[in-house]
Formats: C-alpha cells, sequence, structure tokens
C-alpha cells in the first residue's frame, strides 16, 4: 500500500511508524496495527487522538469460521465481539464492564460502501489474481460475507478451539486479534469504523498455510484493490489503518 503513496512522510508515535500522504487522491493516515488487542487499540487511539482521524479503514486476515466461509473470501464487519473477554460472575460472559453490551457495531455507511468496494474487487478476481495463485489456494468462486467478526488474544488454529467457538457464538463468520479493540475506541470517540478481512484459513488444524505468501499473493492484492475501489466513491474516506502484507494480523 504505502507503494501506491507518492508523497508519503513517516512519523513515529509509540513505537510505530504512521505514514501520512495521499492515496488515490485522499488525504490518509497508514500505519501497522500491531498484533492483539491491547496493540490495536493503542494504535486506534494514536490515530484518534493525534491526528485526528474521523473515519478508520481496517483491512487484514482472519480464520473463517461462519459456513460457507471460506479461504479466499473477505468477511466485511458489522459487529464486534471479544470471544476471550470474561468478568463473570460480576458480569455476563463477553459484556464489556461498564458498558452494558458485549458487541460494538461498525459504521453503517462506511460498512455498505466497503461491501460494495469488496463485492467488485472479488467480481474481477482473474484479473486481480494470477491462475497459478489462484489455484495454489484453491480460490475459485470467492465471496462476501457480512455480520459478527470475533477478537481475541489468541491465535485460533486447532479444530477444537474453532469448534468450540462455533458452538459458543454460532454467528461469528470470522476470528482474528483486533477488530473488536477497533471498535471499542472508535465507539468511545464517535468515530466510523470499517473492517475488512481476508479469510486465511478455517482457524483449525489446517490453519498452518504459507502466511508469507497468501499475504503477499492474496491479502495483500485484496487489500490494495478494495481500499481504491473504496476511495474512488464520491464521498471516500480520508483515511486508512490497515496492517501491510508483512505481517499475518490475527
Amino acid at each position: 500500500m504505502l507503494g501506491l503513496m507518492p508523497d508519503e512522510q513517516q512519523q513515529t508515535i509509540g513505537g510505530r511508524s504512521f505514514w501520512r500522504g495521499h492515496l488515490h487522491g485522499q488525504d490518509v493516515v497508514a500505519v501497522l496495527s500491531g498484533i492483539g488487542k491491547v496493540a490495536a487499540a493503542t494504535t486506534a487511539t494514536v490515530l484518534i487522538e493525534r491526528f485526528g482521524v474521523q473515519r478508520i479503514v481496517f483491512t487484514g486476515v482472519a480464520g473463517g469460521l461462519g459456513p460457507g466461509v471460506n479461504v479466499g473470501d473477505v468477511v466485511v464487519a458489522r459487529q464486534f465481539l471479544q470471544h476471550d473477554l470474561d468478568v463473570s460472575p460480576i458480569f455476563a460472559r463477553h459484556e464489556v464492564p461498564g458498558y452494558g453490551r458485549s458487541s460494538f457495531d461498525a459504521d453503517a455507511d462506511l460498512t455498505t460502501r466497503l461491501v460494495r468496494a469488496s463485492e467488485s474487487v472479488l467480481g474481477a478476481l482473474p484479473a486481480l489474481l494470477p491462475q497459478g495463485v489462484r489455484s495454489a489456494f484453491g480460490l475459485h468462486a470467492p465471496r462476501c460475507h457480512q455480520g459478527l467478526l470475533i477478537s481475541g488474544d489468541r491465535f485460533v488454529s486447532t479444530t477444537a478451539e474453532s469448534e468450540a467457538l462455533r458452538r459458543e457464538l454460532p454467528l461469528a463468520l470470522a476470528v482474528e486479534m483486533e477488530g473488536a479493540a477497533f471498535a471499542q475506541v472508535c465507539h468511545d470517540y464517535g468515530v466510523a469504523l470499517a473492517v475488512v478481512r481476508t479469510i486465511s484459513d478455517r482457524a483449525d488444524d489446517a490453519a498452518h498455510v504459507d502466511f508469507a505468501r497468501f499475504l503477499r499473493e492474496v491479502a495483500s492484492p485484496y487489500s490494495g484493490a478494495i481500499v481504491e475501489a473504496l476511495l474512488g466513491g464520491p464521498t471516500a474516506t480520508s483515511t486508512t489503518a490497515r496492517p501491510p502484507a508483512a505481517a499475518p494480523p490475527r
């Protein structure tokens, strides 16, 4: 993504590199969120407090949980929940203390635009990815899903774990490690958030794919094309917080 920013300027805050510049004609700040909920919350707070952003778009990868959520699909989050948050018996399992709720919503309008951008990119898949890449990862007719994205501070990569999450949270489409933290911070500050995740695996015993290759050859082209499609609209978002292809952010 940084390669598409012709005039980016780096600023280091809290050990993170923030790149301010222009992307497809829009003023943006690009940053690697860091892995895990604490890192994500710090990054979101700096974006809002230091850069004054009003809209955040987060891209990355996730493990599929929901039926039919396959490798190469994308999930656009409508709601976020921390699957590992448990302050029971004081509060109900998954409830965030002080909020009276367990989930936070994505921004409806920005998310709808992100869905449209994602669907347009997936519809042009043959032009986006070479046949060899599509064959290597079994990408045939990828779909865009909308719904619940769950986050936790562990990398879910066993069948036992993923099955337990499906039993406990049957509406969950995918699992990762940052989205719910971004959602809570954005809720606190009244900042619009939209998140799209490329499904890299099914979060089970077969989840040990070549992440470096998947990020480089699938997730990164997806993210770049989706953000380009999103920013190409007449009321494009002005801030993009994204993990670059070098790190698997889940």
